[in-house]
Parts: C-alpha cells; sequence; structure tokens
C-alpha cells in the first residue's frame, strides 16, 4: 500500500447500515493513499464495533467517544486530530464515488496553494434516488458561475458564502496546512460555515468544480430541517452573522460585513417556514421566525 496523503475522517451518530455503506464507498476508492478515521459519538449499537473489528484493512480506524461530544464537538474532535497532507470531512450518510479522490487531489496538485476544492456533487434523498430540491437548486444558483474547476477568493468569495452557504461540507477537501494556520471561532454555532469564512478571510483560496464525483443525502427530515420549522435555530445564526459582520468590518471587507447583517438566504429560510407555523398555529415558532425576518 502506498503512504496515505489524506485522511478521510468521518463523525458518527446515526444509521448503522448507511454508516458501512459510507465505509464501503472508501473502501472502492480508485487510490488507496487514504486513511479512514470513524469516531463513533457513543450511537447505541454494539454491532458497530464488530463490524469494523472483522473488516480487516489496516487502513480503517474505527473510535468512539467515551462520552458524547454532541455534532459540533465531534466534528471539532474529528479536524483535532487530522495528521495528514489533505483531508475530507465525511458525512456517515454519504457516498464518495471511486474516482472521488483523485478528482480533488488531482485539483489540488493544479492549484497547489488553494485551501479547499469543492467538486462536483448530486444530492440523493433517503432511497437514494436523485433529487433536486429547493434548498440544492438555490445553492446552484448562489455557487460561483463558470464552467470547469477554477479558483475563488478573498471578498469577494466571502460575499457569496454569507448570502447563502453554497458549499455541501461533506465533500470539501482541505489543505491541512490551511486549516491548521486559522483559529476556529469557539463560538461558532453555525459550524459549517465558520471554517470555510474563516479560512477565506485569512487569505485561503477554493477551487470549485462541477464534475460530480460525491453523492450527497438530503434526508426529508433533519436536525437542521426540524430546528428551521420550530424556529430555534434561527437565534444561533443571528449570533454567527452579528459577530461575522463585526469580524468583516475589522478587516476592511465592507461588502462582506453588509452581506452578513442581511444574511439573506438565512431570512428566506425563515420566511418559507412561516405558512407551516401558520398552520400548526404554533405562535412560538411565528414570533422566532418573525424576529429573525425584521431584525438586523
Amino acid at each position: 500500500m502506498p503512504a496515505p496523503t489524506v485522511d478521510v475522517m468521518l463523525p458518527f451518530f446515526g444509521d448503522p447500515y448507511l454508516l458501512r455503506r459510507a465505509v464501503r464507498s472508501v473502501q472502492r476508492q480508485d487510490r488507496a493513499d487514504w486513511r479512514l478515521t470513524v469516531v463513533d459519538d457513543g450511537y447505541p449499537d454494539d454491532s458497530i464495533a464488530l463490524w469494523f473489528a472483522g473488516l480487516d484493512d489496516d487502513r480503517i480506524r474505527y473510535r468512539r467517544n467515551p462520552q458524547r461530544l454532541g455534532a459540533q464537538g465531534n466534528n471539532r474532535y474529528c479536524i483535532e486530530h487530522v495528521e495528514l497532507e489533505y483531508f475530507v470531512m465525511m458525512g456517515a450518510d454519504d457516498l464518495m464515488l471511486p474516482h472521488y479522490l483523485d478528482t480533488v487531489l488531482a485539483l489540488h496538485d493544479r492549484w497547489p496553494g488553494a485551501a479547499v476544492v469543492q467538486p462536483g456533487v448530486s444530492v440523493m434523498d433517503d432511497r437514494d434516488q436523485a433529487v433536486r430540491p429547493l434548498a440544492d437548486r438555490v445553492k446552484s444558483l448562489l455557487a460561483p458561475s463558470g464552467s470547469g474547476p477554477r479558483e475563488v477568493a478573498g471578498e469577494d468569495l466571502a460575499v457569496s458564502l454569507l448570502r447563502g452557504n453554497w458549499l455541501y461540507n461533506p465533500s470539501l477537501c482541505w489543505r491541512t496546512a490551511a486549516v491548521r494556520s486559522v483559529t476556529m471561532p469557539e463560538s461558532a454555532d453555525v459550524f459549517d460555515l465558520a471554517l470555510p469564512l474563516q479560512v477565506v478571510a485569512e487569505g485561503g483560496s477554493m477551487v470549485v468544480d462541477d464534475h460530480v464525483c460525491f453523492r450527497y443525502r438530503r434526508h426529508r427530515t433533519s436536525d437542521s430541517g426540524s430546528g428551521a420549522a420550530a424556529g430555534n435555530r434561527f437565534a444561533e445564526e443571528r449570533r454567527f452573522f452579528a459577530a461575522e459582520a463585526e469580524r468583516m468590518t475589522a478587516r476592511g471587507w465592507h461588502r462582506a460585513a453588509r452581506a452578513a447583517r442581511v444574511h439573506v438566504s438565512s431570512r428566506l429560510n425563515a420566511a418559507v417556514q412561516v405558512p407551516g407555523a401558520v398552520l400548526r398555529r404554533d405562535p412560538g415558532a411565528l414570533r422566532a421566525l418573525g424576529s429573525h425576518l425584521l431584525t438586523r
């Protein structure tokens, strides 16, 4: 086996069947210079450890947290334990296509200074069927325009991400040194956006490609979706965007600061939830959603 160059970190608390499929998709990569670390955040299923013990693959490590860290805590743990030149924070229900690592590492070779690569992604539902719900149609509109691989950076990239997060974080391939050079804000409640923005603000660039090599699973119900419907996630988002507006202002990126204060896609998401809250006769959700729509 060649020496590994990319850490695939896989934080887990979910469906063991989907986890096993995610692991198999890593094993089926066209190249072998990877190492997979699964960090189980205390999922109550004793069969998981036994399954990993029976894999007989030295490239795969299974760890179980002695105490549950929660999703953000487990994500941080995974990033802190990256050791190789590149890393991927894969979702435990997503799938790499066999040429995924070939694709993203070739792009890193082509742009050796880039901090991260966002490859092409297809979206699937709970039954593996290709879907394109509203959230993903909006993402495609927000992503940088162009065809073929292109490098984006600076305030333009920050403005784009603050208007709406068009990234698929489990598909990102990071250059480890770029992440090690920044300090992740402890107060980052919107973790998926906090790390890319921190790296961009410190001068990191991103390569965006359209060639699909990763399958992202969009569940019909999810923690983020249920939180949005109830309105309780938006207070966290307001705190995050307010902090980003201050940080961008301090950097002199005034367009990015304005995009953070307006956080247009986050407000649109709240607006989409209003009819459901009306039908449910949920005054608490309506107050939370209204506050997010009107507060700056």
